[in-house]
């Protein structure tokens, strides 16, 4: 009877600890809410004073918070689906920089900045030689068709059936180059910004 109550008790003490390592976790990400939730409000256009609530909290909670917000405005920093952009983007760069502006950190975003740049441009010229290469299939097709119904069309490229596919391909390609290429320059600003 006496090994039963010690399992017991060992059970107990065990349960104890894994419930108190939880609550831990648990403030931990609440902590890491908060920083997402400013930097939430701050991508809405609410005046947000990052200094105000970090300025009371211990070094863990400080990071933590950091964390959050990093993680959150790093979230809207997007590859552009065309040239007016992504809104999101500059506003997440420049909660960014409200987080810290240290050189490295502006060089950071400086090259996100040109990579995003890059990408608009290597994206409108893979547009441009897809489009030619279709070009010389589509007449073939115009010619078909005045034969079939007797009247002239002018196709456009985009109006080929593999065309959209071909695109689909090239976009991924472009998406993964250029998205790894991001990764590698948000992960220097996390941690210029982290320390």
């Amino acid at each position: 009877m006496a090994e039963i109550r010690s399992t017991m008790e060992m059970v107990l003490e065990r349960a104890a600890r894994l419930e108190a390592e939880a609550g831990d976790a648990l403030t931990d990400e609440e902590t890491l809410q908060e920083g997402m939730r400013l930097a939430a409000r701050y991508m809405a256009g609410d005046e947000v004073d990052f200094s105000k609530p970090l300025a009371q909290r211990n070094q863990e909670e400080l990071r933590l918070i950091l964390q959050g917000a990093i993680r959150s405005f790093m979230r809207n920093i997007v590859l552009p689906r065309d040239e007016e952009g992504h809104p999101s983007t500059d506003k997440a760069m420049q909660g960014l920089l409200q987080l810290g502006e240290s050189s490295e950190v502006l060089a950071g975003l400086g090259e996100i900045k040109k990579l995003l740049d890059q990408y608009l441009q290597h994206k409108k010229q893979l547009l441009e030689q897809l489009e030619m290469q279709f070009s010389q299939q589509m007449g073939q097709m115009e010619d078909n068709l005045a034969q079939q119904t007797g009247m002239q069309m002018q196709l456009k490229p985009s109006q080929h059936p593999k065309f959209a596919e071909e695109w689909q391909k090239v976009t991924n390609q472009l998406n993964d180059q250029y998205g790894q290429a991001m990764a590698q320059h948000k992960k220097f600003i996390e941690k210029a910004l982290l320390g």
